[in-house]
């Protein structure tokens, strides 16, 4: 029989230490940076200091829209990140100049399908609410059956509105290869270190 996994757990809208050093503390695999227009958004300087005091291991992911591919490097380069997320209007052959791993994220859901992922040379697919004007950061869920027919050729992260109240029935759902929260961690726009924990231990409390 084959051996169970847990789901991997990516905080996204870090924006200072000590929630950064929580999150990991409590388990999260990866931190997101948001350095496009965003209540979230943070400097490269801030994020650089962040991303020094984090520990081996953690990946640190900038979220990026409709940048230049030399800005992208750039910054990724002088923030120390490990890898960068796509999530805007780049078309499938946006190609960074250096070897960093790329997520696309793909907005779905409120009539919107599921395009043609063979077309992105990227390494992993993030999944999340499709909302007229808007690149994420919606707090709102998509249905979940868009994606149980498709075919996703890289590692499949599942975003959009998840919380302490759905990730345990979206990870049984989706059976995806990590989830991403930002909002469902908060109170009052800013991150909750006590639902920050409450998150990561139902996420992994699920064997898929």
């Amino acid at each position: 029989m084959k051996a169970g996994r847990q789901v991997k757990v990516k905080i996204c809208g870090i924006t200072d230490a000590a929630i950064a050093l929580a999150a990991v503390e409590a388990g999260a695999d990866a931190l997101g940076f948001v350095f496009a227009a965003s209540r979230r958004r943070v400097s490269p300087e801030a994020a650089r200091d962040i991303c020094k005091r984090l520990p081996q291991g953690v990946a640190r992911v900038g979220v990026f829209v409709n940048t230049p591919p030399a800005e992208v490097a750039a910054v990724a380069a002088y923030c120390g990140l490990t890898a960068v997320q796509l999530s805007g209007d780049e078309p499938p052959g946006y190609r960074l100049p250096s070897p960093l791993p790329v997520i696309r994220a793909i907005r779905v859901g409120n009539g919107r399908g599921v395009p043609d992922l063979s077309r992105y040379k990227v390494d992993a697919f993030l999944f999340d609410t499709y909302r007229e004007g808007s690149y994420g950061g919606t707090g709102r869920v998509f249905d979940w059956q868009i994606l149980r027919n498709i075919y996703c050729p890289k590692p499949l992260i599942l975003a959009g509105g998840l919380c302490a109240a759905n990730v345990v029935e979206a990870v049984r759902a989706v059976k995806p290869y990590a989830v991403d929260v930002s909002g469902g961690v908060e109170t009052g726009g800013r991150k909750d270190v006590h639902k920050i924990k409450q998150f990561i231990n139902l996420a992994k409390g699920v064997v898929i």
